[in-house]
């Protein structure tokens, strides 16, 4: 059996939820169900109870879920044996969707131009829980993570970067020039955004609750995970977003999108770059390290080569 229908299944008895278990794994619900079911089938047991509000392993799935973590501990320490043999140069980094589209390409491009030689370079981006998550499995070496709420990240290599600026944005000509935007304007448009529980989605309904509104009183919300089709939508002024300024400061030093902030808001989101050194570190992460740094006008002399 693939590990990742245990996996499936650990995750679903950890959260109590099916749905919840779906958000962390990146799946459909429907997806975490066939899942589960196919687990059940090559068992042939119920191994879930889904009668009350939280769903619990059945006797029988206590039994497959003490296996199931064993299992999975012992398929990271055959992964982390493997990685530690690894005879190229091999790094793991991961971002926010945000990060990725916004600063990533020219991280990279000046990281190409002093490295050469460089056969396994991955990229993943994640929601900020879980790249927290794939740290603490040792699957990356550094990430940047934006973050609206204190992350666990003890036992690792932080760095404070420039914050992250978060704006609503519209079409210029949607509210008008002049007076500032109100918030009550804005819930007369449609919201374009990500899915409950991405970062900017939590930052937003965080600051919402702090002026005691919520996000219903928008006049609809369309979920969309790619955020340049959140963007075009805006652009063509179907309605209002809430997002990384990074993402959207061509078009708003261009005139096309207007920049709009709200009284009670907090706009400015951390942003912290970490380096997991429990991971096997080659000298080309050292390098990419550095960039990253020097790119935000930081110094990298504080960085040890032997990271």
């Amino acid at each position: 059996m693939e590990s990742v229908y245990l996996k499936t299944f650990v995750e679903v008895a950890n959260t109590g939820n099916l749905t919840r278990a779906a958000e962390n794994l990146n799946v459909t619900p429907s997806a975490v169900s066939r899942r589960i079911k196919f687990v059940e089938e090559q068992y042939g047991y119920e191994l879930l109870d889904r009668s009350g509000p939280i769903v619990v392993p059945t006797q029988a799935g206590t039994v497959v879920l003490e296996k199931a973590r064993q299992l999975i501990e012992i398929e990271k320490e055959l992964l982390a044996g493997l990685n530690n043999i690894q005879k190229s140069s091999k790094f793991t980094f991961c971002c926010t969707p945000a990060f990725g589209i916004a600063h990533l390409p020219d991280v990279l491009r000046g990281f190409m131009l002093v490295t050469a030689d460089l056969d396994n370079l991955e990229f993943h981006i994640d929601t900020p829980d879980n790249l927290v998550r794939g740290l603490k499995d040792n699957l990356h070496n550094h990430a940047v993570i934006e973050h609206c709420e204190c992350l666990d990240l003890s036992g690792f290599t932080t760095y404070a970067l420039p914050d992250d600026e978060m704006v609503f944005i519209s079409r210029p000509e949607l509210f008008g020039s002049g007076a500032p935007v109100t918030i009550e304007a804005l819930f007369s448009q449609p919201l374009f955004t990500r899915k409950e529980g991405c970062c900017s989605r939590r930052f937003l309904d965080m600051n919402l609750k702090n002026i005691n509104r919520s996000a219903g009183e928008f006049r609809k919300i369309i979920v969309y995970d790619d955020l340049h089709v959140i963007i075009e939508a805006v652009l063509k002024g179907d309605g209002v977003a809430y997002l990384s300024k990074c993402l959207v400061a061509d078009p708003i030093s261009k005139g096309l999108l207007a920049e709009h902030h709200i009284d009670g808001f907090q706009d400015k989101k951390k942003r912290t770059f970490v380096v997991n050194e429990s991971v096997k570190q080659e000298p080309v992460t050292y390098k990419f390290a550095c960039e990253l740094l020097k790119y935000f006008g930081l110094p990298c002399g504080h960085l040890s080569p032997a990271l």
